[in-house]
């Protein structure tokens, strides 16, 4: 199961940038940006990495995150379509014998750049 999200646009930049409270003009004034070398406006490398929980949070549940982490890697603009997916690399057992899951997982841009890697460990049922 796979979250594409895109065309990104200003205006979802703008958003989530009020909600983190990052206001950061290279994230969208177009002469900053451009006076610090980019061709437009820089995504912010946490929306991306939000995206990346709610692909997992839908899928494994909020409640069942024990460890989220991610890494940046690639830079995202508006107009770029990113997809957030990943997969279980582990099923074990905690020190506490709760059952977990290891995830790794990619937040990749249409031309299939990694933007965002992400690693994340659930809890589960056993018999998931």
């Amino acid at each position: 199961m796979t979250f594409v999200i895109g065309p990104l646009t200003r205006t979802d930049l703008v958003r989530y940038q009020g909600a983190s409270g990052d206001f950061n003009p290279i994230h969208h004034d177009e002469g900053f940006a451009r006076e610090a070398g980019l061709p437009a406006p820089l995504s912010l490398g946490m929306l991306q990495a939000g995206l990346l929980a709610t692909w997992a949070t839908d899928r494994f549940g909020a409640e069942n995150v024990r460890a989220f982490r991610v890494r940046f890697a690639a830079r995202v603009f508006p107009g770029d379509t990113v997809t957030c997916d990943g997969e279980v690399t582990a099923r074990r057992t905690g020190a506490d014998g709760e059952a977990l899951l290891d995830i790794e997982m990619t937040c990749t841009k249409q031309d299939g750049t990694v933007a965002v890697y992400g690693w994340a460990t659930f809890a589960t049922d056993e018999d998931e």
